[in-house]
């Protein structure tokens, strides 16, 4: 108990105390870090497409005297900040890629209380946070005791399934010892367990040979109508909480001509695999059915998938960063991720998710970030990345 309260009061010495004062210090940072934001957001970065704004973000690293800058085979750019001791490497991500294509026009505005623009938030800023960290770091005259490697990561949202982090995990011999993933909003997530998630498409097409006099019978949206009834009818737990999201509809051309095709996106959460599992099946069967009774070409694909876990609730890493948040009047914002987060579950690496600053208009193309939050959420950033390092978030 005597070791417990030392432990503690060390803590509270070591990070608590400095903690609000690092917002001042950043803030001395803004031109570097709104640059860096701007410069990075009006790089078109599609999932799979994230070569170009990776380069810039190497490039950054390489300014930042970082060794070991390079891409690997899936796109990931790594910089690597060597510890004074070097026993042990945390790793920090963002990801690169954000939901708008480039036809999109990326253009940033920067106005006198926020920055506007499509994927400002998610994860433009993100991303920025990671290729300044090094500058606020030697600002702030704070030396890491452990390895901290830096990666913006590629392939994560959609279809990308996560593929840039899951690479990385899977074939790098070097041992991580935590990880922590950055999202641009919002300020005060906390994200340390991981739901299980299944995202797929349904599929249906109207056969060619079908006689075209029968096409207002067989039009593929009444079809993929029949599909949703039938998923709106499969009865879902309370406990454990378990959700069917329909994000997505697309079908036909114009007013007077029959759909000939339809898909339907959407995505199934449960914190447990098993009623992910057991949902997917349903949805099999009414693939099958529907498809059997209609005539037509109906498909299920799956394109993306996560497994619960996580870290406790009470576990250190939690816990410092509950408190971090606390002393610097952050409310958290507690949640499950299907983000980078679920990539280091599956490699069974203690890890959390947390947010820069407040957002608004998420994922559309006047999305923006307020300015003066991002100095509180990167402060608490570093507040957590120094308890890491000196082994307050370690599992006794």
């Amino acid at each position: 108990m005597a070791e417990t309260h030392k432990q503690s009061s060390k803590f509270r010495d070591d990070i608590l105390r400095h903690a609000p004062s690092f917002e001042k210090v950043v803030k001395e940072q803004r031109d570097l870090l709104l640059a860096n934001l701007v410069m990075i957001g009006e790089i078109p970065a599609p999932t799979f497409q994230e070569a170009d704004r990776l380069e810039f973000v190497k490039n950054r690293f390489t300014e930042a005297n970082l060794q070991n800058c390079s891409t690997d085979e899936v796109g990931n750019t790594v910089g690597l900040l060597p510890g004074t001791k070097g026993e042990r490497t945390l790793l920090m991500v963002a990801h690169a890629d954000t939901v708008f294509s480039e036809k999109v026009d990326h253009t940033i505005s920067v106005g006198p209380n926020k920055i506007t623009g499509p994927g400002v938030a998610d994860n433009s800023l993100g991303l920025a946070v990671l290729s300044t960290i090094p500058a606020f770091l030697e600002n702030m005259d704070i030396e890491l005791d452990s390895n901290l490697l830096l990666m913006g990561t590629t392939r994560s949202l959609g279809q990308g399934n996560l593929e840039g982090l899951r690479f990385f995990l899977s074939n790098s011999t070097i041992p991580i010892h935590t990880g922590v993933s950055i999202e641009g909003a919002q300020l005060g997530r906390l994200s340390y367990s991981s739901v299980g998630m299944l995202r797929g498409v349904i599929t249906c097409i109207v056969p060619e040979e079908e006689d075209f006099l029968r096409m207002t019978d067989t039009n593929a949206i009444i079809t993929i109508n029949e599909v949703i009834n039938k998923i709106i009818d499969i009865r879902l737990p309370k406990r454990p909480r378990t959700y069917i999201i329909m994000g997505a509809i697309n079908a036909g051309h114009s007013y007077n001509t029959a759909a000939t095709k339809a898909t339907l996106q959407f995505e199934i959460r449960s914190e447990r695999a098993e009623i992910v599992r057991q949902i997917r099946d349903q949805l099999e069967e009414i693939v099958a059915e529907v498809s059997s009774q209609s005539g037509m070409f109906v498909k299920l694909d799956i394109v993306a998938t996560r497994r619960p876990g996580g870290i406790r609730f009470k576990h250190p890493l939690s816990r410092v960063t509950r408190e971090i948040m606390k002393t610097m009047d952050i409310e958290p914002e507690i949640r499950p991720s299907i983000s980078e987060l679920s990539a280091f579950i599956s490699n069974d690496i203690p890890a959390i998710t947390v947010g820069i600053s407040k957002a608004e208009h998420i994922h559309e193309p006047n999305e923006s970030v307020l300015i003066d939050p991002m100095y509180k959420g990167i402060a608490q950033l570093i507040s957590i990345l120094m308890a890491i390092d000196k082994g307050y978030c370690d599992e006794n």
